[in-house]
């Protein structure tokens, strides 16, 4: 997970509220950390939910479900499964013997693969599912949504001059798709030279309005340009009938950006520091939630931010991952073949051990930012 996508919703919903000061990084109050160990927790145990009740309702045996990594601090055995509390909250697994070859006719490996795939897609649906419940709650928590429809324009907007009208709806902005007013944030947030392309809905017909200019502020210290929004948008009151359209937008505007911060990682947009492993999630969630006076509406936003996150980073085709174990199961869907469980293992062991390479940098550089100003 990227900084970027936090300092957005920061951005968004804390920039009124938060105070400037020095000083370290570490967050104010225990209570902010705790409340974001807990969230983060409780997150991982609905993912990890999601492969448990698939699995025993595909008659899978699961040997251990477990909620963080590490030592065992807890432990209770139940009539086939043991549950786990481990010491380091960064995580938690749902163990099946995915990668030993059992006699056991409940075992993972004896059954369809539809139905590992089932099992193994749960824990990402789960979070999707989540996801998209958060969304409806935080729009019925607010009451309203922005919408993507301009019904107001500062007296020296310059956006006027190239072809933006009052009621305009917009639809693109750079070729991208438009969902809500986030995607708006979003898209203008990060332009660089304050031209941009749009789409809008005029009079119920499509117009295609090219190279609209924008006045771009530049911060003296950082040598920075930043685009000055010069219009606003429509608030839209929550109803019986748009309440799931909206909160499906929401849902896909999260997923979206994720989905780019992802594809402007492997660009090179961002580097390892700029990455952010469960230290550095739980310390920027206290510590914009302690910002914002842990306002409800925008902890229901990050939290939905986060669970969509775990949801499609799990789905990656990465070794060890969900995503990577989806791939195996299809390819011995299409050579109709399993592959033995000691050369599965193997290259689940070998991505396993590459996470945790990663891991332990990316953690490394969190708790050098808590202390670092």
């Amino acid at each position: 997970m990227d900084k970027f996508t936090y300092v957005l919703m920061a951005a968004e919903k804390t920039a009124e509220k938060a105070a400037a000061g020095g000083g370290s990084r570490v967050s104010g109050t225990v209570l902010s950390i705790l409340f974001a160990a807990a969230f983060f927790c409780l997150i991982i145990v609905i993912h990890e939910f999601g492969h448990f009740i698939v699995a025993k309702k595909c008659g899978i045996r699961v040997d251990e479900f477990a909620i963080g990594m590490g030592p065992v601090i807890y432990k209770k055995q139940g009539e086939e499964t043991l549950f786990t509390l481990r010491l380091l909250p960064i995580g938690g697994f749902c163990s099946m013997g995915e990668d030993i070859e059992d006699d056991d006719p409940n075992s993972f490996r004896k059954k369809p693969v539809p139905s590992r795939i089932a099992v193994i897609a749960a824990g990402a649906v789960m979070n999707l599912i989540l996801g998209f419940i958060l969304s409806v709650v935080l729009l019925l928590v607010d009451g309203r949504v922005t919408s993507s429809e301009i019904v107001w324009f500062s007296d020296d907007a310059v956006s006027t001059q190239y072809g933006l009208q009052m009621n305009d709806t917009i639809v693109k902005i750079n070729g991208v798709r438009i969902f809500s007013a986030k995607d708006i944030i979003y898209q203008l947030g990060n332009d660089e030279d304050g031209i941009v392309d749009f789409v809008v809905r005029r009079n119920g017909e499509l117009v295609r309005l090219d190279n609209v200019r924008f006045e771009m502020k530049t911060d003296p210290a950082t040598g920075k340009s930043t685009l000055i929004y010069d219009f606003k948008v429509q608030a839209v009151k929550i109803t019986a009938a748009n309440l799931v359209p909206y909160s499906f937008k929401n849902a896909l505007y999260y997923g979206r950006i994720v989905l780019m911060s992802l594809r402007d990682i492997i660009r090179g947009k961002y580097g390892v520091n700029d990455l952010q492993g469960p230290v550095g999630i739980v310390t920027t969630i206290g510590d914009v939630a302690e910002q914002s006076g842990f306002d409800i509406s925008f902890l229901l936003d990050i939290a939905t931010l986060v669970t969509i996150n775990i949801g499609i980073f799990n789905l990656l085709p990465v070794p060890a991952l969900d995503g990577g174990r989806l791939v195996l199961l299809i390819v011995e869907a299409i050579r109709r073949k399993a592959m033995k469980a000691e050369t599965e293992g193997m290259i689940h062991f070998v991505g396993f051990a590459l996470l945790m390479v990663l891991m332990v940098v990316v953690t490394f550089n969190d708790v050098k930012n808590i202390f670092v100003k």
